[in-house]
């Protein structure tokens, strides 16, 4: 039988650092990092990401646990209260944490008085790398995966075997193990072409101020939206409507508005990076 990878990267005396917090964290250093050289490149205050960051983090960590217990309370929470603070166990929507990082960012440069667009697309790239990244923390608590499929069918795949193996998964209801789609592999690949997509665009071509986040937003809703298709572990609106879904198909759909929008009311008048 294929062994599982430990999610327990290492013990300090009681206390159990798991891989999911090592990756998620540096999925974050490495977003934070990129963030600050994008800002001296553009000719922004690097202390000016250091301070978003610094609120939005802990905003997003709390956004996406709230999130995710919010529509699994009657199905878990309401009779597990001890479990809501357990985020080490998994379950995290990325959908809450965008939404209270992107709303403090917004907060933020409100009341410092700087663009909210030119920040936001100075972090774009950051985002989308954190999340390819972010994604390996599922991968290591057997979790956000896709429905059940054959050895064959991941071999076909030309996956590592290491990935095979963790993709061997114990289904509790039925005390049976299985192997099922890697979706956390789908999507993490997803959004690494996503960054290079923008690291590539903003590059080449003149983007009006907010396209490259928007650009983002679509990008990363469009892959959400097919990639959530084929998961077990959805949260659900109804019987039959997947939350991420319904989110992907509002956030395209923002998206795309907003990018007339901007042009319309001249927000998008100067181009990316310009103060």
């Amino acid at each position: 039988m294929p062994k599982a990878i430990d999610p327990v990267a290492f013990q300090l005396g009681p206390l159990s650092v798991h891989w999911y917090g090592i990756i998620l964290g540096t999925a974050a250093l490495v977003g934070l990092l990129l963030a600050l050289r994008e800002a001296k490149r553009v000719g922004m205050d690097p202390e000016t990401i250091m301070d978003v960051v610094m609120y939005a983090v802990p905003a997003a960590i709390i956004g996406a646990r709230i999130y995710y217990v919010i529509f699994r309370w009657n199905e878990y929470y309401s009779s597990h209260p001890a479990e809501i603070i357990a985020v080490w166990h998994g379950g995290i929507a990325i959908h809450g944490a965008l939404i209270a990082s992107i709303l403090t960012a917004y907060i933020y440069s409100r009341i410092k008085k700087v663009s909210f667009w030119r920040l936001a697309d100075v972090v774009a790239p950051s985002l989308i790398i954190g999340q390819a990244i972010g994604r390996w923390g599922n991968f290591m608590n057997q979790e956000a995966h896709g429905g059940p499929v054959s050895l064959e069918f991941l071999q076909s795949l030309h996956l590592p075997q290491f990935i095979i193996d963790q993709m061997y998964i114990l289904d509790p209801l039925t005390n049976t193990y299985s192997y099922y789609h890697p979706t956390f592999l789908y999507e993490s690949l997803w959004n690494l072409l996503g960054f290079i997509l923008l690291i590539t665009i903003r590059r080449i071509v003149r983007l009006r101020r907010g396209d490259l986040f928007l650009t983002y937003v679509a990008w990363y809703s469009i892959g959400r939206f097919f990639v959530e298709g084929l998961r077990t572990d959805s949260l659900m609106l109804t019987d039959t409507l997947r939350i991420a879904q319904v989110i992907s198909l509002v956030l395209i759909a923002f998206a795309l508005i907003m990018m007339m929008i901007l042009r319309k009311t001249g927000y998008a008048a100067k181009r990316y990076g310009e103060e």
